[in-house]
C-alpha cells in the first residue's frame, strides 16, 4: 500500500496593501537581504495575490499566507489566518455601519 507524501507548503507573514477586490487580497511581505558587494541588509518587498474566501482581510492587516494551487492567472496564495487587525481600519467602519442601519431599521 502505498502512502502520498505532501511536500510542505511555504508560508509568509505580510501585511494587506489592498483587498477591493472580491475573495482576493494583495499581500506585501518585507524580506531582509545582504547586498552581495556592500555587505549590508536591504529590504526588499514582494507583492502577492492570496485568495481570502469570506473577504474577512482589510487593508493594514498582518496575515500569514501559505502557498496553495493555482487559482487565477495571478493567485497561487491562500489567507490561512489574521495574525493582527489593523487599527482603526476598514473592517470597524463596516461593522459601525452595519449597526447603524440595524438600528435604523
Amino acid at each position: 500500500m502505498e502512502t502520498s507524501v505532501r511536500k510542505r507548503r511555504a508560508t509568509r507573514v505580510g501585511v494587506v496593501v489592498s483587498a477591493k477586490m472580491d475573495k482576493t487580497a494583495v499581500v506585501s511581505v518585507e524580506t531582509l537581504v545582504m547586498d552581495g558587494k556592500y555587505k549590508k541588509y536591504v529590504r526588499r518587498t514582494s507583492k502577492f495575490m492570496a485568495h481570502d474566501e469570506r473577504n474577512e482581510c482589510h487593508k493594514g492587516d498582518r496575515v500569514l499566507i501559505v502557498e496553495d494551487r493555482p487559482r487565477s492567472r495571478h493567485k497561487n496564495w491562500r489567507v490561512r489566518e489574521i495574525l493582527e487587525k489593523a487599527e482603526g481600519g476598514a473592517g470597524e467602519e463596516i461593522a459601525a455601519l452595519e449597526t447603524t442601519e440595524a438600528e435604523g431599521r
